[in-house]
């Protein structure tokens, strides 16, 4: 049935035992139960959770603008029961099309409607996950959402999903990515790209950090200076970069921002510090 979803199926038995007056437990997908079919060839493991509406990124896709995040496993929650209900009925009165191939009964899919109000997201998908009370050194992310120590394959913790999620809020609000990794001579991603990005908005990474890295001797010098073949551009600030909001809200965002976006893990700001940020606290406050 694949180690993966044996992992996920684990992860989610291990969330489960975890307290249920958790500041997150709401913010991500909880299990119900899980069975096992018999396939063609082999079992197949399902797993059973409360219903869920679309993903963060079907959901910016119907937006305006188009952007390169990664979003899949976000998914948003209902404010109410409404669509589901709905969604029953019409499967009643009007059945969906369906056929009979090799004894089974293939239905075709049926489109969710709109909810009344969207509650908030929930992150799904723990096929990947793996206890951060531990050091880890192997490689992980998408691609634009690598922190440096991952880069760098240096060893990490709890910190890169802060690294993570800071990039994607800066994606969701900004329309853009804030770190392409873009290499011009291959014309896909490579991480000395994405290095010199965050050079060119972070200024070089401290020495403590590179001593760390395996790969250090693949970007740097022994002396620290960046030599991986592709050229740092001139420094921009991330006032610069960010067009979206203005006067206070800005200021407010770039602090956050910058809680976030630190070569150093261990300077980085916590998920509960974050909780009581500024600007966290006007986009998602506590109910």
């Amino acid at each position: 049935m694949g180690q993966r979803l044996d992992d996920e199926l684990q992860m989610y038995k291990r969330m489960e035992k975890g307290s249920r007056s958790h500041p997150g437990r709401n913010a991500v997908r909880s299990l119900i139960d899980s069975f096992d079919i018999n396939g063609p060839e082999e079992k197949h493991r399902c797993l059973v959770h409360p219903p869920l509406w679309e993903n963060l990124l079907t959901f910016l896709h119907r937006n305006p603008y188009e952007s390169d995040i990664k979003a899949d496993n976000i998914m948003f929650s209902t404010g109410d029961d409404t669509i589901f209900r709905e969604f029953e009925q019409e499967e009643l009165t009007t059945p969906s099309p369906r056929k009979e191939l090799d004894g089974r009964t293939i239905y075709v899919s049926r489109e969710l409607g709109m909810p009344e109000a969207l509650g908030p997201p929930v992150l799904c998908d723990f096929g990947s996950a793996i206890p951060g009370d531990i050091e880890h050194s192997e490689d992980i992310q998408p691609n634009i959402y690598r922190a440096p120590e991952v880069i760098l394959e240096a060893p990490w913790t709890y910190s890169v999903d802060i690294w993570n999620a800071g990039c994607m809020i800066w994606d969701i609000f900004e329309g853009e990515s804030l770190f392409t990794g873009h290499d011009p001579e291959f014309q896909t991603y490579r991480s000395r790209a994405h290095l010199a990005e965050m050079i060119r908005l972070l200024g070089p990474p401290p020495h403590s950090l590179l001593a760390q890295g395996n790969l250090r001797s693949k970007f740097f010098s022994a002396e620290g200076e960046f030599c991986a073949g592709i050229p740092l551009l001139e420094r921009v600030q991330l006032e610069e970069r960010e067009t979206t909001f203005e006067g206070q809200e800005k200021l407010a965002f770039l602090r956050m921002v910058r809680k976030i976006l630190l070569w150093q893990p261990e300077n980085r700001s916590s998920a509960r510090e974050l909780e009581r940020d500024e600007w966290i606290q006007s986009y998602f406050p506590k109910s």
